[in-house]
Protein backbone atom coordinates (compact mmCIF):
# COMPACT_ATOMS: atom_id res chain seq x y z
CA UNK A 1 0.00 0.00 0.00
CA UNK A 2 0.93 3.66 -0.60
CA UNK A 3 1.81 3.94 3.34
CA UNK A 4 4.51 1.36 3.01
CA UNK A 5 5.84 1.39 -0.58
CA UNK A 6 5.57 5.48 -1.20
CA UNK A 7 3.92 6.29 -4.22
CA UNK A 8 2.04 9.05 -2.39
CA UNK A 9 5.44 11.02 -2.24
CA UNK A 10 4.56 15.15 -3.99
CA UNK A 11 6.57 16.13 -7.20
CA UNK A 12 8.05 18.62 -4.90
CA UNK A 13 9.73 16.12 -3.14
CA UNK A 14 10.68 13.51 -5.93
CA UNK A 15 13.79 15.45 -6.81
CA UNK A 16 14.93 14.51 -3.45
CA UNK A 17 13.76 11.46 -2.50
CA UNK A 18 13.42 9.83 -5.93
CA UNK A 19 14.93 6.51 -4.63
CA UNK A 20 11.64 5.83 -2.98
CA UNK A 21 9.80 5.66 -6.51
CA UNK A 22 13.16 3.57 -8.33
CA UNK A 23 13.20 1.18 -5.06
CA UNK A 24 11.50 1.53 -2.11
CA UNK A 25 13.65 0.65 0.61
CA UNK A 26 10.89 -0.49 3.10
CA UNK A 27 13.46 -0.73 6.08
CA UNK A 28 15.06 2.30 5.90
CA UNK A 29 14.77 4.72 8.30
CA UNK A 30 14.89 8.19 6.17
CA UNK A 31 12.14 6.46 3.66
CA UNK A 32 9.76 5.81 6.29
CA UNK A 33 10.19 9.70 8.00
CA UNK A 34 9.37 10.60 4.66
CA UNK A 35 6.17 8.76 4.25
CA UNK A 36 5.06 9.20 7.99
CA UNK A 37 5.56 13.04 7.25
CA UNK A 38 3.13 12.72 3.98
CA UNK A 39 0.78 10.77 5.80
CA UNK A 40 0.49 13.52 8.75
CA UNK A 41 -0.18 16.41 6.55
CA UNK A 42 -2.37 14.45 4.33
CA UNK A 43 -4.16 13.70 8.08
CA UNK A 44 -3.99 17.26 8.27
CA UNK A 45 -5.53 18.22 5.47
CA UNK A 46 -8.41 15.38 5.99
CA UNK A 47 -9.45 17.26 9.10
CA UNK A 48 -9.43 20.32 6.89
CA UNK A 49 -11.97 18.87 4.34
CA UNK A 50 -14.02 17.46 7.09
CA UNK A 51 -14.51 20.64 8.55
CA UNK A 52 -15.77 22.51 5.84
CA UNK A 53 -18.24 19.76 4.88
CA UNK A 54 -19.54 20.15 7.95
CA UNK A 55 -19.94 24.14 7.85
CA UNK A 56 -22.29 23.84 4.82
CA UNK A 57 -24.35 20.93 6.62
CA UNK A 58 -23.02 18.48 3.67
CA UNK A 59 -21.95 14.61 4.21
CA UNK A 60 -19.02 13.21 2.14
CA UNK A 61 -19.41 10.11 1.43
CA UNK A 62 -15.87 8.26 -0.23
CA UNK A 63 -16.88 5.31 -2.56
CA UNK A 64 -13.85 3.04 -2.96
CA UNK A 65 -13.79 -0.27 -5.08
CA UNK A 66 -12.00 -2.15 -7.85
CA UNK A 67 -12.93 -0.74 -11.48
CA UNK A 68 -16.13 -1.82 -13.03
CA UNK A 69 -18.09 -2.68 -9.87
CA UNK A 70 -20.60 0.10 -10.67
CA UNK A 71 -19.95 3.70 -9.24
CA UNK A 72 -20.42 5.60 -11.58
CA UNK A 73 -23.36 3.59 -12.59
CA UNK A 74 -24.58 3.74 -9.55
CA UNK A 75 -24.50 7.55 -9.24
CA UNK A 76 -26.17 8.24 -12.72
CA UNK A 77 -29.19 6.21 -11.19
CA UNK A 78 -29.69 8.28 -7.92
CA UNK A 79 -29.61 11.28 -10.23
CA UNK A 80 -32.29 9.86 -12.05
CA UNK A 81 -34.29 9.52 -9.08
CA UNK A 82 -34.36 13.18 -7.67
CA UNK A 83 -34.44 12.18 -4.10
CA UNK A 84 -31.36 13.77 -2.98
CA UNK A 85 -29.67 17.35 -3.76
CA UNK A 86 -25.76 15.66 -4.59
CA UNK A 87 -22.25 16.41 -6.36
CA UNK A 88 -19.41 14.14 -7.17
CA UNK A 89 -15.78 14.28 -7.14
CA UNK A 90 -14.88 12.01 -9.65
CA UNK A 91 -11.13 10.39 -9.19
CA UNK A 92 -9.10 8.30 -12.12
CA UNK A 93 -5.69 7.80 -13.58
CA UNK A 94 -6.89 9.78 -16.84
CA UNK A 95 -9.76 11.10 -18.32
CA UNK A 96 -13.02 12.78 -17.75
CA UNK A 97 -15.37 10.51 -18.66
CA UNK A 98 -16.82 9.42 -15.10
CA UNK A 99 -17.07 13.06 -14.48
CA UNK A 100 -19.01 14.12 -18.21
CA UNK A 101 -21.49 11.13 -17.43
CA UNK A 102 -22.78 12.41 -14.05
CA UNK A 103 -22.39 16.06 -15.11
CA UNK A 104 -24.65 14.57 -18.03
CA UNK A 105 -27.46 14.02 -15.78
CA UNK A 106 -27.22 17.60 -14.61
CA UNK A 107 -25.32 16.93 -11.08
CA UNK A 108 -21.99 19.08 -10.79
CA UNK A 109 -18.94 17.38 -10.89
CA UNK A 110 -15.50 18.21 -10.47
CA UNK A 111 -12.63 15.13 -12.15
CA UNK A 112 -9.28 14.65 -10.55
CA UNK A 113 -6.79 12.83 -13.08
CA UNK A 114 -3.86 11.77 -10.38
CA UNK A 115 -1.74 10.37 -13.28
CA UNK A 116 0.05 7.61 -11.73
CA UNK A 117 -1.33 7.85 -8.35
CA UNK A 118 -3.46 4.82 -7.24
CA UNK A 119 -5.89 6.82 -5.26
CA UNK A 120 -6.93 10.37 -4.38
CA UNK A 121 -5.86 11.96 -0.88
CA UNK A 122 -7.35 14.63 0.90
CA UNK A 123 -5.05 17.57 -0.96
CA UNK A 124 -6.78 16.57 -3.94
CA UNK A 125 -10.12 16.30 -2.55
CA UNK A 126 -9.28 19.72 -1.12
CA UNK A 127 -9.14 21.08 -5.01
CA UNK A 128 -12.44 19.01 -5.65
CA UNK A 129 -14.66 20.89 -2.73
CA UNK A 130 -14.11 23.98 -3.48
CA UNK A 131 -15.45 23.49 -6.86
CA UNK A 132 -18.37 21.96 -5.52
CA UNK A 133 -21.51 24.21 -4.76
CA UNK A 134 -21.71 22.97 -1.50
CA UNK A 135 -24.50 25.25 -0.44
CA UNK A 136 -27.05 23.62 -2.62
CA UNK A 137 -26.27 20.33 -1.79
CA UNK A 138 -26.33 17.43 1.01
CA UNK A 139 -24.21 14.69 0.03
CA UNK A 140 -20.99 14.91 -1.91
CA UNK A 141 -19.97 11.75 -3.33
CA UNK A 142 -15.98 11.14 -3.83
CA UNK A 143 -15.65 8.38 -6.18
CA UNK A 144 -12.13 7.23 -5.31
CA UNK A 145 -9.27 4.98 -8.38
CA UNK A 146 -10.36 1.97 -8.88
CA UNK A 147 -8.22 -0.22 -6.36
CA UNK A 148 -9.46 -2.34 -3.47
CA UNK A 149 -5.72 -1.60 -1.61
CA UNK A 150 -4.22 1.88 -1.88
CA UNK A 151 -7.62 4.04 -1.22
CA UNK A 152 -8.08 2.87 2.40
CA UNK A 153 -5.35 3.70 3.56
CA UNK A 154 -5.57 7.65 2.97
CA UNK A 155 -8.00 9.75 4.82
CA UNK A 156 -9.35 11.85 2.65
CA UNK A 157 -12.11 13.82 4.66
CA UNK A 158 -15.25 11.91 4.38
CA UNK A 159 -17.17 11.16 6.63
CA UNK A 160 -18.55 7.83 5.71
CA UNK A 161 -16.91 4.62 3.63
CA UNK A 162 -19.22 2.62 1.33
CA UNK A 163 -16.97 -0.13 -0.45
CA UNK A 164 -18.38 -1.79 -3.52
CA UNK A 165 -18.18 -5.30 -4.63
CA UNK A 166 -19.70 -6.97 -7.87
CA UNK A 167 -21.27 -10.15 -8.37
CA UNK A 168 -18.79 -10.39 -11.38
CA UNK A 169 -15.60 -9.84 -9.28
CA UNK A 170 -16.21 -13.00 -7.07
CA UNK A 171 -17.08 -13.35 -3.51
CA UNK A 172 -13.38 -13.83 -2.26
CA UNK A 173 -12.24 -10.03 -2.66
CA UNK A 174 -13.79 -9.47 0.60
CA UNK A 175 -10.75 -11.96 2.37
CA UNK A 176 -8.09 -11.12 -0.22
CA UNK A 177 -8.41 -6.96 0.16
CA UNK A 178 -9.25 -6.85 4.30
CA UNK A 179 -8.18 -3.33 5.04
CA UNK A 180 -10.30 -2.14 2.10
CA UNK A 181 -13.65 -3.66 3.97
CA UNK A 182 -12.66 -3.27 7.39
CA UNK A 183 -12.20 0.24 6.72
CA UNK A 184 -16.35 -0.14 5.06
CA UNK A 185 -19.35 1.81 6.78
CA UNK A 186 -21.20 0.03 4.04
CA UNK A 187 -20.73 -2.85 2.04
CA UNK A 188 -23.01 -2.82 -1.52
CA UNK A 189 -22.49 -5.74 -2.90
CA UNK A 190 -23.57 -4.43 -6.19
CA UNK A 191 -24.90 -6.20 -10.04
CA UNK A 192 -26.85 -8.35 -7.99
CA UNK A 193 -29.19 -8.67 -11.34
CA UNK A 194 -26.29 -11.06 -12.24
CA UNK A 195 -26.62 -13.40 -9.55
CA UNK A 196 -28.15 -16.42 -12.00
CA UNK A 197 -25.05 -16.17 -14.20
CA UNK A 198 -21.79 -16.23 -11.98
CA UNK A 199 -20.51 -18.42 -8.63
CA UNK A 200 -21.03 -15.39 -5.94
CA UNK A 201 -21.72 -16.39 -2.49
CA UNK A 202 -23.61 -13.61 -1.31
CA UNK A 203 -24.16 -14.87 2.33
CA UNK A 204 -20.15 -16.09 2.48
CA UNK A 205 -19.63 -12.56 1.45
CA UNK A 206 -21.41 -10.74 4.32
CA UNK A 207 -19.98 -13.85 6.72
CA UNK A 208 -16.64 -12.39 5.73
CA UNK A 209 -17.09 -9.09 5.70
CA UNK A 210 -18.81 -9.10 9.23
CA UNK A 211 -15.63 -11.37 10.70
CA UNK A 212 -13.50 -8.41 9.40
CA UNK A 213 -15.94 -5.53 10.72
CA UNK A 214 -19.08 -7.02 13.00
CA UNK A 215 -21.06 -3.82 13.02
CA UNK A 216 -20.97 -2.84 9.12
CA UNK A 217 -23.82 -2.39 7.30
CA UNK A 218 -24.05 -4.66 4.04
CA UNK A 219 -26.87 -4.22 1.10
CA UNK A 220 -27.54 -5.98 -1.67
CA UNK A 221 -28.23 -3.74 -4.91
CA UNK A 222 -28.57 -3.39 -8.23
CA UNK A 223 -29.01 -0.26 -11.04
CA UNK A 224 -31.91 -2.60 -12.40
CA UNK A 225 -34.21 -2.61 -9.07
CA UNK A 226 -35.45 0.44 -7.76
CA UNK A 227 -36.48 -0.56 -4.44
CA UNK A 228 -32.59 -1.25 -4.02
CA UNK A 229 -31.43 1.93 -4.64
CA UNK A 230 -34.54 3.35 -2.86
CA UNK A 231 -32.84 1.29 0.36
CA UNK A 232 -29.54 2.53 -0.17
CA UNK A 233 -30.90 6.09 -0.71
CA UNK A 234 -32.57 5.56 2.46
CA UNK A 235 -29.25 4.61 4.25
CA UNK A 236 -27.86 7.79 3.05
CA UNK A 237 -30.09 10.18 4.11
CA UNK A 238 -30.71 8.03 7.71
CA UNK A 239 -26.67 8.61 7.89
CA UNK A 240 -27.09 12.39 7.21
CA UNK A 241 -29.72 12.85 9.68
CA UNK A 242 -27.98 11.55 12.62
CA UNK A 243 -24.90 14.30 11.79
CA UNK A 244 -26.98 17.30 11.15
Amino acid sequence: MCKDCGCSITEEEVSEHSHLHDNPQLNDSKTISVIKKILDKNDHEAHHNRVHFENHSVLAINLMSSPGSGKTSLLETIADTKKIKFGVIEGDLETSRDADRILAKGIPAYQIQTGSACHLDAFMVHKGLHKMPLENLDICFIENVGNLVCPASYDIGSHLNVVLVSVPEGDDKVEKYPVMFRSADLVLITKIDLLPHFDFDVEHAKKEARKLKPSVDILEISTKDEQSIKNFISWIEFKRNMRI
